[in-house]
């Protein structure tokens, strides 16, 4: 298999591919911040570049590959957008936004082994393309190089980070285990989200925030904000899981499932199939010829996925997703009206509009 990395995809502008340029930046001032944080993402862009080179030519090659492959940069936004609540985007506003993309990056590489993923933002996963072990070490290097960047910025920085990255093994730790006897599932589901997902979004809301010197009075509402979004973000990932569209979603009906993680339709099936025959019966194809099939496409598993698409428990959980942005817009509150809580709230919104 070729090695050779994909052409770099760039979008013309993050904020206009985030949904934040149409109809949050309308006056001089809202387009100003867009345009600061455009900038402000290529200057991450720049040093991401920078950062990736190593002595080793193949760590070179293999830590760069995801990276190339593209991405939205939605966590190093964030950063630049909450550090306009301070002195914008400073040098270490952009140091804290390009330790925290690489942080991300890492986990994935990382995931895709733990998960046997074939692809990665429309590219082969780097685990597929060089084997397990590669992958696992191309992420430790990716987590090192983070570190040593945070470790520039002081004690503060560093605490940030490793209090992030606990939470970012923990969630993964904990779905692996799975569900202690006694544990709600649904609880346990959220808060596996809340660790994997919305701990690192939250981490680029803060650093945007601290490392911009703003008020320290933001930074607790940016951070709550940050971890329900964050859970907002992958419940309507398991409603688009569902998609009878790969070309927009980018993959197969039913990735999740069939790959063996039970999302939360899934779940809150199983907790109406102890009442309701029907009920039951989806559950017990799903779990048969969907979640048992090893990824193998068969119309019992097509079909299965079909009818949980259908049923009301997705509808349920693209309801749930609204309700965790909602709570996180209203956790928003302290911050003064102005373009910047504008965009939060753009963001929110265009998280779970990806559905429709």
């Amino acid at each position: 298999m070729k090695r050779r990395a994909p052409v770099v995809r760039r979008s013309p502008s993050v904020t206009s591919q985030l949904g934040l340029s149409e109809r949050i930046f309308s006056t001089a001032a809202d387009r100003g911040l867009a345009n600061n944080i455009d900038r402000g993402i290529a200057e991450i862009e720049t040093s991401l570049i920078g950062e990736l080179v190593y002595a080793n030519e193949i760590a070179n090659a293999t830590t760069r590959y995801l990276f190339n492959a593209g991405g939205k940069r939605v966590r190093p936004m964030l950063a630049l957008l909450t550090s306009h609540l301070g002195e914008g985007g400073i040098p270490d506003v952009i140091t804290a936004a390009s330790a925290i993309e690489l942080t991300h990056l890492a986990s994935l590489y990382h995931d895709d082994v733990m998960d046997d993923s074939d692809k990665r933002r429309g590219v082969p996963s780097a685990q597929s393309v060089w084997g397990n072990s590669v992958a696992i070490l191309t992420g430790d290097l990716l987590f090192a190089r983070a570190s040593q960047l945070m470790a520039r910025l002081g004690e503060r920085a560093i605490r940030l980070q490793a209090a992030t990255f606990e939470r970012l093994v923990l969630g993964q730790f904990r779905e692996t285990v799975g569900v202690r006897p006694g544990e709600d599932p649904v609880e346990h589901y959220i808060g596996v989200l809340a660790d994997k997902t919305g701990s690192l979004i939250a981490a680029a809301a803060q650093a945007g925030v601290v490392f911009s010197n703003a008020p320290a009075e933001y930074e607790q509402p940016v951070v709550t904000f940050g971890e329900k979004i964050g859970v907002a973000f992958q419940l309507i990932d398991d409603v688009l899981d569902l998609s009878p569209q790969p070309e927009a979603t980018g993959k197969v009906p039913g990735t999740d499932l069939r790959a063996g993680v039970a999302t939360l339709p899934l779940l809150r099936l199983r907790e109406r199939a102890s009442t309701n025959g029907a009920d039951t019966d989806l559950l017990a194809r799903l779990e048969r010829d969907v979640m048992a099939s090893n990824g193998v496409a068969t119309e019992a598993a097509d079909s299965a996925i079909t009818a949980l698409r259908e049923h009301p428990v997705t509808s349920e959980t693209l309801a749930e997703a609204h309700s965790w942005a909602r709570d996180a817009v209203a956790a928003l509150s302290p911050l003064p009206t102005g373009p910047v809580k504008k965009a939060l709230t753009r963001f929110a919104e265009t998280i779970v509009e990806r559905s429709s």
